[in-house]
């Protein structure tokens, strides 16, 4: 969600988690118990910390927190977090996490072995039998597994910054995003992170991308499973909710991302799908000028130069304990959600709330290209431009990613630029842009990539998210001639 006035540039080209520490010994007031073995019906058992305050003599509600990483002891904050609010906090690794190495796939069990990691959680005697769950990113995506095969005692969901297998990690558009092989490195196979420098030996020399785990000296049978499947089939779809699945999610959700947080376009697909095959989901998104630390935890004072506004200032983490407070104890309901779509409106210091996606913008703005021009009639006559690409060229390569959100100057490389004439009143944008290109090219496939960009009024650039322009490829058709 961005403000602005000036010019709408568009390039097209062919082509978790911070761990707080503790000490040593923990503080006398929690009760905390690590490598808990939880039983599953499949006979693995699932390794847990279980973290209570020493002063809580009720049974309580239950926040689990589960998760695919593994930092130490230190993990232990998350289930103290929960503590502190009076609930019995508990961290949860996938299977094979901390147990045996040899048991864990990511993403292949979540629905079962949640399942029975909350059965014995509400049967305990220190469980009220209910369970609430948060996180982002992996975990994100663990608690709409989990509603795939829902237990009873789950009465909430707080899924943050959430990855959908397969249509935002680890590829995108059917494009592997490029550190799915070191995820899978470091995170399954735990060896040491790929060095950077493969990447570019991989370019520069052109050898075959599913080679590059042979090159850095370890074959990853997790990677090459992976890209045998690089189109959004049945085997990643049957890890996200089925429209059957999403009609029976009857818990309140909570959503939260950033405009600059890669899952975003999943989020958003999540809170989308929900609510068309439920149209009496209970299920709130919040986003803003957030990146994927940001959706989840706490907004940084200032994004890749961008100082945010003030009101954008939001603790995500804070947020999911209100909720959580409100869903399983009865408190106020967080101040924040007003309505079921909240989004911070960049530059405005504001908050807007809507009752849904279409609601959050009024008309839409249509445009042509014609010649290096973005257009708002369509041309009278029709025209094309021809793009030549070296493959023998390794140089250099088309990357628009900015470590800076404005920029002085725009490198177009050997991509195409449209540019739209200044506005001249204020507006706000935002959405997804949809689109038909009609491209005849000499290969089999084609891969495009789009980024949208404001021209201040200075002359300067501000890169809008890359959100923008992925959710732009979900939804352009490219027909073939």
């Amino acid at each position: 969600m961005k403000h602005f006035t000036t010019a709408l540039i568009l390039f097209l080209t062919f082509t978790a988690n911070i761990i707080a520490q503790t000490s040593d010994g923990e503080s006398d007031s929690y009760n905390i118990k690590f490598d808990v073995r939880i039983p599953t019906q499949s006979d693995v058992d699932i390794s847990a910390i279980i973290a209570t305050k020493q002063d809580l003599i009720e049974p309580a509600p239950v926040v689990l927190f589960y998760t695919t990483y593994h930092q130490g002891e230190g993990d232990a904050i998350f289930a103290k977090m929960a503590a502190d609010r009076g609930y019995v906090g508990v961290v949860a690794y996938a299977r094979g996490i901390r147990t045996n190495r040899d048991h864990y796939t990511p993403y292949e069990h979540e629905q079962t072995d949640i399942y029975d990691i909350i059965d014995w959680l509400s049967k305990q005697e220190w469980s009220n039998g209910e369970v609430g769950m948060f996180g982002g990113s992996y975990t994100g995506f663990s608690q709409w597994a989990a509603t795939k095969n829902r237990h009873p005692a789950l009465k909430t969901i707080v899924p943050q910054v959430a990855i959908m297998p397969g249509y935002d990690f680890p590829m995108q558009n059917n494009v592997p995003l490029g550190f799915e092989l070191n995820w899978a490195h470091t995170n399954v196979y735990q060896q040491q992170p790929v060095n950077g420098g493969l990447f570019w030996d991989w370019y520069e020399q052109g050898f075959a991308y599913a080679r590059l785990d042979s090159a850095a000296g370890f074959p990853n049978p997790v990677f090459q499973e992976w890209l045998s499947h690089p189109s959004y089939d049945e085997y990643w779809k049957r890890l996200a909710p089925t429209p059957e699945d999403y009609a029976e999610i009857d818990i309140p959700v909570l959503s939260t991302t950033g405009y600059f947080d890669g899952p975003q376009i999943s989020t958003v697909r999540y809170f989308e799908l929900h609510n068309r095959y439920n149209p009496s989901a209970e299920h709130y998104l919040v986003i803003g000028p957030y990146d994927h630390w940001g959706g989840q935890a706490t907004a940084a004072d200032t994004l890749r130069g961008y100082a945010i506004d003030p009101v954008a200032k939001v603790s995500m983490r804070n947020l999911a304990f209100e909720w959580l407070d409100w869903i399983l104890k009865d408190a106020p309901k967080p101040d924040l959600l007003k309505d079921r779509v909240n989004f911070q409106v960049m530059d405005t210091n504001s908050w807007m709330h809507k009752p849904s996606i279409d609601a959050m913008n009024n008309e839409s703005l249509r445009f042509y290209l014609e010649g290096d021009q973005m257009v708002k009639k369509r041309p009278e006559s029709e025209s094309c431009q021809t793009q030549t690409v070296d493959f023998t060229d390794r140089e250099d390569m088309n990357n628009y990613f900015h470590p800076s959100l404005i920029v002085d100057s725009l490198d177009a490389s050997n991509g195409t630029v449209y540019a739209s004439e200044p506005f001249q009143d204020d507006f706000i944008i935002n959405g997804a842009f949809t689109g038909e290109l009609v491209a005849a090219i000499n290969k089999r496939d084609m891969d495009i990539s789009i980024s949208f960009y404001e021209q201040l009024a200075d002359g300067r650039y501000f890169f809008f998210p890359d959100t923008w322009a992925g959710q732009a490829m979900q939804k352009t058709t490219v027909r073939g001639i």
